[in-house]
């Protein structure tokens, strides 16, 4: 192609618009984040079991099942992006935990079958121990894989980006659990034959005798402790109507889209000066690479743009999440420059999904229907004023503003009847002169060639002359324009919009240093208050801010449902209900982190913080499982009577897996967390922050309040 490009002195630059400039760093970033995860995960494994071979049984569980749920994603033509890999960083944490747990269990009776009189062949001794938590850590996964399940049932905008990441999560969970109930009891039959297990280490029998010391204390107290996990838990509740809400954060893809609009009827030229002045202005910014400008629209190009119109493309040099962030508002102020000129910022994929969602390049949307043009046009003047006012509005805009300028021609009857012209005949000629008439073709070989008589440019380039026209009629009279019609100029509408058969004046705004939800309530509240439609014109809002409240009903609707079938499964576990109600218990606990971490890291919930909360959920549950269903197995089957010592006893057992569990997950989580203002994680870091920050709380409460309501309320007896 350069050999071409030069030939016809066309210069190609290559960086001007490169989407690539955002996809391979946002897949190098999550990518990190994989990896930095692994090798944290391996790092915790080691520390508490202190021996090589165990660790590396737990740890095999995760290239196996990353591994296994990259095939069926091939084998079902879905690509490696930053969504699906997003999947497989939220999930290294947690496709080890199946291992953990049931290497943990393993390691334990292998020591003490040792301290035995007469001790078992190691086979019985391991296929026993995995048989001890294979029910429990099955129905614990596919709880874990239930709760995707409103994920995977989203739709529009928000379904397309989250499905592949639910789907990559699930696919890495199912492998592990398959991994852990055939190749982890394996590896430890034949790993741990050759030598001894490594003694537990001292720091873990430390800290098991702390927890239990803890659990005898806080025993004596079982009023105070559940009442002061209750105000907690009822004290993020009522935090969570406070904090704000944004459809999708800001992606940092490096790229922005400025849509930059004079008056109406402003020449193609013109439009191109005034962006050379634009993008002069907006290259002394150290942080912007380059600017490029298409004004006006192709001849048969979809969009209805006038010569008025330009877009700006904005490619900013490689910057950190924090700097990015800054530089969308540098921009504004150096766009304020310009008066008389209106512009609209958003970056690039942003604004194509809010194309999708409202069919224009803006996040708030408040349509205005009715009949009458004056009409709409004051209202909409009325809007764009009140969301002036409100704080965080930027780029507030009308759709179509009259004021084209235009040159009317006002037939006049009884002239035409006076000199034989017929209303057709001058129309046409008038269509000739000013856009053109096919009249012919040429054929050239194969090709042909329309011939177009129309006026020389010259001509046509002055409106005033339009009266000097000279037409004939079929007499062969001619005369000029001016003497059969009305010829002066005024004003119009460059465009007149139409919606579901209704005209409509539209009103835009994007919203800058304040979350959507709340800039969404305060807009319809004075929109309401400060204007008075008359009868037949009334506002519809629409743009991500009401697309966010659609998928947060939505998430919550299929939520419940998914929360139905979890009690469902629950109840196949645990045939008692107070155990079920145990198990569910963990769920507020949970709650509480969650929206602590949400406070910690500016009080806005997106989309994606939504999603992490459920996600959050189903990962916590699979704990309460394992301290319940360990409590009943002490009773059932090692004949223990439920009290003080049972409860003691499996809490201090269950210590370490849950500890390992939570600890690798919220590690495997921690790079996604870290780096969430960065390219690639914009999605998956308010997920990561809201797990983290519900595993922390969840597993202190698990370890200390759930054993403490066990003893209280629980029955593990044999009876129903």
């Amino acid at each position: 192609m350069a050999p071409a490009f030069d030939s016809q002195t066309i210069t190609v630059l290559p960086l001007l618009f490169r989407p690539a400039n955002f996809i391979e760093p946002s897949i190098g970033n999550v990518g990190r984040s994989l990896i930095i995860g692994g090798v944290l995960v391996a790092i915790v494994l080691f520390f508490f079991l202190l021996d090589w071979r165990t660790a590396f049984i737990s740890f095999a569980s995760i290239p196996l099942s990353l591994l296994a749920a990259v095939i069926v994603l091939d084998r079902y033509g879905v690509w490696l992006n930053t969504l699906t890999l997003g999947g497989f960083a939220i999930a290294i944490g947690v496709v080890v935990d199946d291992a953990i747990i049931d290497v943990e269990n393993i390691l334990r009776r292998v020591r003490e079958n040792l301290t035995r009189f007469q001790p078992r062949p190691l086979f019985e001794v391991v296929l026993a121990a995995s048989l001890e938590v294979r029910s429990a850590v099955v129905y614990a996964t596919f709880i874990v894989a239930l709760v995707f399940f409103p994920i995977l049932t989203m739709t529009g905008v928000q379904g397309k980006l989250f499905t592949p990441l639910a789907t990559a999560f699930i696919l890495a969970l199912l492998a592990s659990l398959a991994v852990a109930l055939t190749v982890t009891p394996a590896l430890c039959l034949a790993m741990l034959s050759r030598s001894k297990p490594h003694e537990e280490p001292r720091y873990v029998r430390w800290m098991k005798e702390r927890h239990r010391r803890w659990l005898n204390v806080l025993s004596l107290h079982p009023r105070k402790l559940i009442g002061v996990a209750l105000v907690m838990v009822l004290a993020a509740i009522a935090t969570l109507p406070f904090f704000g809400g944004e459809f999708l954060p800001e992606f940092r893809e490096g790229h922005f889209i400025i849509h930059m609009a004079a008056i109406p009827g402003t020449s193609l030229e013109e439009s191109l000066a005034l962006g050379d002045k634009v993008t002069k202005e907006l290259l002394m910014n150290p942080h912007i690479r380059s600017v490029s400008q298409q004004a006006g629209r192709a001849e048969n190009g979809e969009d209805t743009w006038g010569t008025h119109y330009s877009e700006l493309d904005v490619d900013l040099k490689p910057l950190s999440g924090d700097e990015a962030e800054g530089v969308m508002g540098e921009i504004r102020d150096a766009l304020a420059k310009f008066p008389g000129l209106t512009f609209r910022v958003l970056p690039f994929l942003a604004e194509r999904m809010e194309e999708t969602l409202s069919g224009t390049t803006a996040q708030v949307v408040i349509n205005i229907f009715g009949d009458d043009l004056e009409v709409l046009d004051e209202k909409a003047g009325e809007v764009r004023q009140v969301l002036a006012g409100i704080r965080g509005a930027a780029d507030v805009q009308t759709e179509s503003i009259a004021g084209s300028p235009q040159m009317m021609v006002k037939l006049r009857p009884a002239r035409l009847t006076q000199f034989g012209f017929l209303p057709v005949d001058v129309l046409e000629g008038i269509q000739t002169a000013y856009q053109g008439t096919d009249v012919a073709q040429v054929y050239e070989g194969n090709r042909v060639f329309d011939v177009t008589v129309i006026l020389d440019e010259g001509s046509r380039r002055a409106p005033e002359d339009i009266g000097a026209l000279l037409l004939r009629n079929s007499e062969g009279l001619r005369m000029p324009l001016h003497e059969l019609a009305e010829v002066y100029p005024a004003t119009g509408r460059y465009v007149v919009a139409h919606e579901g058969a209704r005209r409509r004046q539209q009103v835009t705004c994007n919203v800058a240093g304040r979350d959507m939800a709340s800039f969404v309530r305060e807009m319809k509240k004075q929109i309401a208050a400060k204007i008075a439609f008359p009868p037949g014109v009334y506002p519809i809002f629409a743009g991500s801010g009401l697309v966010q409240s659609v998928a947060k009903r939505e998430l919550l609707l299929h939520s419940a449902i998914a929360g139905i079938g979890i009690v469902l499964l629950l109840s196949i576990v645990f045939g008692n209900p107070r155990n079920l109600l145990l198990v569910l218990v963990n769920l507020p606990f949970a709650l509480i982190g969650g929206v602590l971490a949400v406070f910690a890291t500016g009080g806005s919930l997106s989309l994606g913080s939504l999603v992490g909360f459920v996600t959050l959920f189903g990962i916590t549950t699979r704990n309460s499982i394992m301290m319940i269903s360990h409590f009943e197995h002490l009773v059932k089957e090692e004949g223990m009577t439920w009290g003080l010592e049972a409860a003691i006893r499996g809490a201090s057992e269950r210590l370490l897996p849950i500890l390992m569990t939570a600890l690798v997950t919220a590690l495997g989580l921690l790079p996604l967390a870290i780096g969430a203002g960065e390219a690639g994680r914009e999605i998956e870091g308010p997920m990561a922050i809201v797990i983290l920050g519900g595993l922390l709380t969840s597993t202190v409460l698990n370890l200390v309040v759930l054993p403490t309501l066990a003893l209280r309320y629980g029955r593990f007896d044999s009876k129903p």
